[in-house]
């Protein structure tokens, strides 16, 4: 959890707020965004700082990490709209930091050719005009070598996608939040939220007040909640992040425009991702869209492994130039919800809270546009985008709380 607060000085206390105060509890990076953006748009506030759980870089949430896919191949044209202007912010942040944030190098897309999710998937690049080469069973090997199209599997390249520099550009949006005059505190928990016209926010080093909250704090995000009387249905699981070795170096290597994949169902699962080799030297990283029921706190003393017997097999099958035995195993944390898409929206009974939550999994490209988002939340503007589908409304049958 992150606390990033917005604030106006007052003589009286540094930690009570006025006029526009905008307090983030926090342990994603949307938040850094969230900040960038309101400071840009609001230039009555005077100050703002970041106050962190935990000693940074840490690997106790769902950000660390070096790389993400970043892609438009999704099956809802919701996503595939924000993701256009995500490239163009995600651009904008790599020109005013300097910093190279993201390498194209492609999303080959494979799965059944008649499946409804392949075929949506391609339906909604080809509608919304995404670049897209279809490959057919005797062009695959030309294009894509050491990679073998299980028959009856289709196969497309979302040619734009790519590879986010995940620990890159946390670091730099941690730059950019400073150069604008933040300051940057770790190592200091949140123990409440209380709720009111000024909500309060206690943590283990003193005590905060600001007219809005946003509260996007990842796995923790239920147990603050709870503070202002409101259930999520949110489910934590921990993923088995997988690196393979490369039989021959090189073989699926970054440098040789090897692109990230998505095999939308293999066996009875679904959603097997992976980037090529590029975090450890040889190494290919390989997961599985699931894993097990966790506690965000107690996350190593969950050791199922039957996704790694899962992803052995189609490593075995698909990728016959790693050796089918994961080199390295790491683990993230994924926040989800019933139906897999964010939560975006105001508290039911205390507008001036705003939360995100249940971006786990495939959050981490939506940053930019989250911050936006959630920043014209907090300032009661209409949103840029449709938030039907991230509404809490949704959920009314599996949320605890007078909605």
């Amino acid at each position: 959890m992150m606390v990033i607060v917005l604030y106006t000085s007052s003589a009286s206390s540094p930690t009570v707020w006025n006029r526009m105060a905008i307090l983030t509890v926090s342990s994603l990076s949307n938040a850094p965004e969230a900040v960038i953006y309101s400071w840009k748009r609001c230039s009555h506030l005077l100050q703002f700082s970041a106050i962190f759980p935990f000693v940074l870089p840490h690997t106790r949430g769902s950000s660390h990490g070096q790389t993400r896919i970043i892609r438009k191949a999704y099956q809802q044209d919701f996503y595939t709209h924000m993701m256009e202007e995500c490239y163009e912010l995600w651009a904008q942040l790599e020109r005013e930091a300097g910093v190279k944030l993201y390498r194209q190098t492609g999303l080959l897309v494979m799965g059944p050719e008649e499946s409804q999710g392949y075929q949506m998937i391609k339906n909604t690049l080809q509608k919304n005009k995404v670049p897209i080469e279809i490959l057919n069973r005797d062009n695959f090997s030309q294009h894509i070598p050491n990679v073998n199209l299980a028959l009856g599997d289709g196969a497309m390249v979302d040619i734009t996608a790519g590879v986010l520099y995940a620990d890159r550009a946390l670091k730099t949006v941690q730059r950019q939040f400073e150069k604008l005059g933040g300051v940057i505190r770790d190592n200091e928990q949140v123990t409440d939220v209380k709720p009111g016209p000024v909500v309060t926010v206690t943590t283990s080093a003193g005590v905060y007040r600001a007219k809005s909250v946003v509260v996007t704090a990842g796995p923790w995000a239920n147990r603050l909640l709870a503070h202002t009387g409101l259930q999520l249905p949110l489910t934590v699981v921990k993923i088995n992040v997988c690196y393979w070795k490369e039989k021959v170096p090189g073989s699926y290597n970054v440098k040789q425009r090897f692109p990230c994949f998505l095999l939308t169902e293999f066996e009875e699962t679904k959603d097997i991702y992976g980037l090529p080799s590029n975090e450890y030297p040889g190494l290919m990283k390989i997961c599985y869209h699931g894993g097990s029921e966790t506690n965000p706190d107690q996350r190593d003393k969950t050791t199922n492994r039957s996704d790694i017997d899962i992803l052995q097999r189609c490593v075995a099958c698909c990728f016959p130039g790693l050796v089918p035995e994961p080199a390295v195993v790491e683990s993230c944390l994924y926040t989800l919800t019933p139906d897999h898409h964010f939560v975006l929206d105001c508290h039911p009974s205390h507008s001036n809270i705003v939360f995100g939550a249940g971006f786990s999994g495939h959050g981490f490209k939506f940053g930019p546009i989250i911050g936006k988002l959630l920043c014209e939340l907090v300032l009661g503007e209409v949103p840029s985008y449709d938030l039907s589908p991230f509404r809490i409304r949704r959920f009314q049958d599996k949320t605890k709380s007078a909605l």
